[in-house]
């Protein structure tokens, strides 16, 4: 039920493991904008902190380097853009982002949990008569970036058909 529940790409990246993923992909320019991604969308969905103060920032320093796009900023921009963000994040929840993977999962886990009594959650069902007590489930996966470049893209698979149960291949 894509849009449903919140999700948390990127996972497990930190201070740390940021800089493994810029080795081995020889692409640190991709790897801080994985990182960048994932602590604002781990601020959002499971600190509670405005996507817009995150989007904000982005957009007011791509207005000082006089660039439009995402894509034209570099490695060293999201450097500064990583820092920025850990300060807002502690300006505004007085902790520090987690670098600990195991507290980012459990967070995560916890929120996305949570998210099933959200209002998109509780419209989606209501439009598409999903009961509630249903309940839900959360998938951990290994990630694939589709942000690479040209070449890459992601997508969702199934086993079974997730409107009918048809046990058939859908894509």
């Amino acid at each position: 039920m894509p849009g449903m529940m919140d999700t948390i790409l990127n996972l497990g990246l930190n201070d740390k493991t940021v800089e493994s993923l810029a080795k081995k992909t020889s692409n640190g320019r991709f790897a801080k904008d994985s990182y960048r991604r994932f602590i604002q969308m781990y601020s959002s969905v499971v600190l509670g902190i405005g996507n817009h103060l995150f989007e904000e920032m982005i957009d007011n320093f791509k207005l000082t380097k006089g660039v439009l796009s995402d894509t034209e900023l570099d490695e060293n921009d999201w450097d500064g853009l990583i820092q920025n963000f850990k300060e807002l994040i502690k300006k505004e929840k007085k902790i520090e982002f987690p670098q600990d993977v195991n507290k980012q999962l459990y967070g995560a886990i916890s929120s996305v949990f949570l998210s099933w009594n959200s209002n998109r959650a509780k419209t989606y069902r209501k439009l598409n008569h999903i009961p509630d007590h249903w309940g839900t489930a959360v998938n951990v996966q290994a990630m694939v970036f589709g942000n690479m470049g040209e070449d890459c893209s992601t997508g969702v698979a199934f086993t079974r058909n997730p409107s009918t149960g048809e046990k058939a291949f859908f894509w």
